[in-house]
């Protein structure tokens, strides 16, 4: 393989100038054959790369940063095994809308197009593999198109809805020459995705007109940045406001019109099909957000979704294509306010008890002290990402995020997101909480490597229960019986030792000193929570 002199600006310069152009600062990723010019030009910049050890944790690393910094974040990846490894992770990033921008290499140009010329990593076509996962996917075959491709990749990743965008370079344009001045301007400014007026006031005339209006938040309202305009909309009009649980965050938890986040709850379901009209913002009403698509509304529903696709997906509307934060703005200015004041308030009190009486009736008291204990524990301005084990399927229904902001894998539902999702957040500086079960955890035990070289303030709690907990609960109540979902599993905390990170055996009684002592610490650490936790008892199979 020949390479370009150290001295020459070469296509991996063009990329690198090109992110920096556009206000990139950190990069993630893992370095590989086809992408060495890129990698090289690394050095030549002044760019932050954080190395992870497996692609789809890279990815999943990139995906969290983008999400507590709200910026588009570049994941730079190496061709065949290693774009393809990462897919899975960019699955989630488009189900949360995280705005990931991946710059891949590809073979020399001589084999593109299924040339079939026996390139090591040979794919017919990998932009079309990845097409069917990102947002947006485009091959560049020259040096003086890479500026543009990233722009315009970036704009798309920033774009409502947000998602991940894809730029591949063939090795051969990443080692060759620049051929153009270096890169100083460009934009990458995202299009703004306003409502059309003539909605916003048939919007506002429905919600004026209204009883029992009820306002259903999702993730688009936390992505936008529409909190403020959500809380000004929901007191004037007086509207109940529930969250999904990619909305957490979107409405203050203790509010006398927070209904929380209930939604795997038949009362709260019931409630919301009670509104004679329902406003959903920032939400495609999709399973987990339907009750498991029994949610049935007999009022009117508006529906306000960036997503174009899913308007009117599951349930009709009054369709509203927008950004949540510019359509609950105007929504805000436009309605005239509601004479529900203390009405609502008692309505969702009696929601809330209702929902407090049926968990009574469980036996869930150490479940419920364990999601207390995480609580108690993590500061309010620490963000915290969720592996799927039933600890974080508790925290989706019954966690209150506080100011600190709350993520999970619910999106796509695949495991081991909660670790490299919360060392890309901690690149920025700031701790960050993860929480796995130990069959996620094993998804991710190569990046306590990473933890540990780049010093990052990231607190992992492994609830061990020897399994995949929630999948053992899923067949033991459809099947009375779980199959292949026990686990071998090693000493974590030994295994954390040999990584030269602290690491903490606890209990419940204990969880929220040591947790607490954990995150104080100012590096990596790990805190093992051997318990065996159980759901609560669904409701959606009484209506089904």
């Amino acid at each position: 393989m020949t390479t370009s002199p150290a001295t020459a600006r070469n296509g991996g310069d063009v990329v690198v100038e090109s992110l920096q152009a556009l206000g990139a600062r950190t990069v993630f990723g893992i370095p590989g054959q086809h992408a060495l010019g890129l990698f090289d030009a690394l050095n030549r910049s002044r760019l932050r790369f954080v190395s992870g050890r497996v692609e789809n944790n890279a990815a999943f690393a990139a995906d969290g940063h983008a999400r507590v910094t709200g910026e588009v974040t570049p994941l730079l990846l190496s061709t065949g095994p290693g774009a393809l490894t990462a897919l899975a992770a960019l699955q989630e990033a488009v189900a949360a809308s995280a705005p990931v921008l991946v710059v891949s290499s590809q073979i020399p140009a001589a084999g593109l197009g299924g040339a079939r010329r026996g390139f090591l990593h040979e794919l017919p076509d990998q932009a079309a593999v990845a097409r069917g996962v990102v947002k947006h996917a485009q091959l560049v075959r020259s040096a003086s198109q890479i500026p543009s491709a990233i722009a315009r990749a970036w704009q798309e990743a920033a774009t409502a809805p947000a998602g991940p965008a894809w730029v591949e370079i063939p090795q051969d344009v990443l080692l060759g020459p620049a051929g153009i001045p270096p890169v100083r301007n460009l934009s990458g400014a995202p299009a703004l995705l306003a409502p059309r007026a003539e909605l916003v006031a048939e919007a506002a005339r429905l919600l004026d007109d209204a009883t029992r209006p009820v306002i259903l938040a999702g993730g688009g309202v936390v992505r936008a940045g529409g909190q403020a305009a959500l809380l000004e909309l929901a007191e004037r009009l007086q509207a109940p406001v529930a969250c999904t649980f990619g909305g957490k965050g979107a409405f203050p938890w203790e509010h006398p019109l927070s209904l929380r986040s209930w939604l795997e709850d038949r009362h709260l379901t019931e409630f919301l099909e009670d509104a004679d009209v329902l406003l959903v913002v920032g939400s495609g009403l999709g399973e987990l957000s339907s009750h498991y698509h029994t949610l049935s509304p007999r009022g009117r529903i508006i529906q306000i979704e960036a997503a174009l696709g899913k308007l009117e997906s599951n349930h009709p509307a009054l369709g509203i294509h927008a950004d949540a934060r510019v359509a609950l703005e105007a929504l805000a200015a436009a309605v005239t306010g509601n004479a529900l004041a203390g009405t609502s308030e008692k309505a969702v009190a009696r929601v809330l008890a209702l929902i407090h009486d049926r968990l009574a009736e469980q036996d869930l008291d150490l479940e419920q002290r364990v999601l207390g204990a995480v609580r108690t524990a993590l500061p309010d301005a620490v963000p915290s990402f969720w592996d799927m084990t039933i600890l974080a399927y508790w925290a989706w229904s019954g966690f209150d995020p506080r100011s600190a902001p709350f993520h999970s894998a619910q999106g796509a539902g695949g495991l081991g997101y909660g670790l490299p999702a919360a060392l890309g957040a901690a690149s920025t500086g700031r701790p960050a909480l993860a929480v796995s079960g130990d069959g996620g955890a094993m998804y991710s035990l190569a990046e306590l490597a990473t933890l540990r070289q780049h010093d990052l303030p990231v607190t992992w709690l492994i609830i061990d229960d020897g399994g995949y907990g929630i999948l053992r609960e899923y067949m033991n109540d459809a099947f009375g019986r779980a199959t292949a979902t026990e686990l071998a599993r090693p000493d974590f905390a030994a295994l954390a030792a040999a990584f030269d990170i602290p690491a903490t055996a606890t209990t419940p009684e204990t969880l929220a000193d040591d947790l607490a002592a954990a995150l104080a610490s100012g590096g990596p650490q790990v805190v093992v929570l051997p318990c065996l936790l159980r759901m609560f008892a669904p409701t959606h199979l009484e209506f089904t």
